[in-house]
Order: C-alpha cells, then sequence, then structure tokens
C-alpha cells in the first residue's frame, strides 16, 4: 500500500496576532492621544490609527491604560533625545536656556503644534486620570521644572545669568511660557515667538524675578 505523503508545513497557528512593528502602533496612537487625550480616545480611533483590530491591540498592550503607559514613555524618552541633541553644543547655561526655549517654539507650530503635546494635554486632564496615571504626569512636569532650575543655576555659575536670581522662581516662569506655548500651538502658532524668547532672555539678565536675600 502506498503511503498519504505527510505535508513539511507546520499547521497554521489558530488565533495569533499578526506581527507587526511596536514601535511603528506606538508612534501611530501617540497622535491620537496628543490629539484627543487619554479618555477621549476611543480603541476604535486607536485601532484605526494603528492599522491593528482591537483584538490585536488587547493582545499586545493590554487595555488602553496599558498601551498610553507604553506611548507616555515612548513620547518622554523621543523628546528627552531630541532636546539633548540641540543643547549638547550650547556654549554656556543662558545658550541651553534659549536652545530649551526655541524647541518649545518649533514644537508649537503648523502640525507638531496642532497634535498637541502629550505632557502638557495630560497635565491638564489631571484630574481626570487614576492615581497611577496622574503621578506619572506629575513627575514628567516636575522634572520639566527640576531640568530648568539646572540650567539656570549653570548659568549663574558660568555668569550668562544674572546671579541675583531666585533660580527655582526663575524656572517656574520659564516653564509656564514654554507650557503655554504648546497650549497656544493647539490652536495657531506662536505670534512673536522670537521676540517672546528675548523677553524672557531678558529676565535672566536683569534679575527681574526675586532674588534671594
Amino acid at each position: 500500500m502506498t503511503r498519504p505523503k505527510s505535508s513539511s508545513a507546520p499547521a497554521r497557528e489558530r488565533g495569533r496576532p499578526r506581527a507587526f512593528d511596536t514601535e511603528k502602533a506606538l508612534d501611530d496612537a501617540m497622535i491620537v492621544f496628543r490629539q484627543k487625550g487619554f479618555h477621549a480616545s476611543s480603541v476604535t480611533d486607536l485601532s484605526e490609527a494603528m492599522g491593528l483590530t482591537a483584538g490585536s491591540i488587547y493582545k499586545a498592550f493590554k487595555d488602553k491604560r496599558t498601551l498610553f503607559l507604553r506611548v507616555f514613555e515612548r513620547y518622554i524618552s523621543i523628546r528627552n533625545s531630541d532636546l539633548r541633541g540641540r543643547l549638547e553644543h550650547c556654549a554656556d547655561g543662558r545658550a541651553r536656556i534659549a536652545e530649551l526655549l526655541q524647541f518649545y517654539l518649533d514644537s508649537a507650530e503648523e502640525i507638531e503644534g496642532r497634535r498637541g503635546c502629550l505632557v502638557v494635554g495630560s497635565t491638564v486632564e489631571l484630574q481626570n486620570l487614576d492615581q497611577d496615571l496622574s503621578e506619572l504626569v506629575r513627575q514628567a512636569v516636575l522634572r520639566n521644572r527640576n531640568f530648568l532650575v539646572s540650567l539656570v543655576q549653570q548659568g549663574q555659575q558660568d555668569g550668562s545669568v544674572s546671579a541675583r536670581l531666585d533660580a527655582e522662581t526663575a524656572a517656574g516662569v520659564l516653564l509656564c511660557v514654554a507650557f503655554g506655548m504648546r497650549v497656544l500651538g493647539k490652536v495657531q502658532d506662536v505670534t512673536n515667538g522670537a521676540e517672546t524668547i528675548n523677553m524672557l532672555l531678558g529676565i535672566l539678565d536683569q534679575g527681574a524675578c526675586p532674588i534671594r536675600k
């Protein structure tokens, strides 16, 4: 008798999600979360943007909250990397502050500005987030503020920023304006952006913030 030929190809695994580029999927989801925020972004919105079925999203990321966490971490990582690249060639603390403000201004323009900042948008949404997400966002804001404090202090040490400034107060002012640029950028480009930056840099020169006693 002739035995039936056995197929050498393995049986297809049933229910296996199709492979996809995780980083691209996170970047696609990032646009949705930036534009709509966490709560207003539906799984349907995310599915359409990512080119994945809802089932594939759940299998890969468990739920929308976990997906948001992954997106938030990636957003912070990308932004920090881009900013470090722009600051590393600056000569002193004042120049780093000027470049950081320009970074926020550039981010607030055109399509990038209309999409919004995930940190700023999540800060506005903070009260509607659960405790862990709220703390994640709060820590991101505090890191931004502390980084600005360090830049002001660097400038004071190298002589490019007035030693009479209170570093924490000055950093708070800079952060308010930087975040304000991102909020305005959701609606329109910031007008007179260069003049705004020059005005802020004037604070660093003149010691217009409360002085240390």
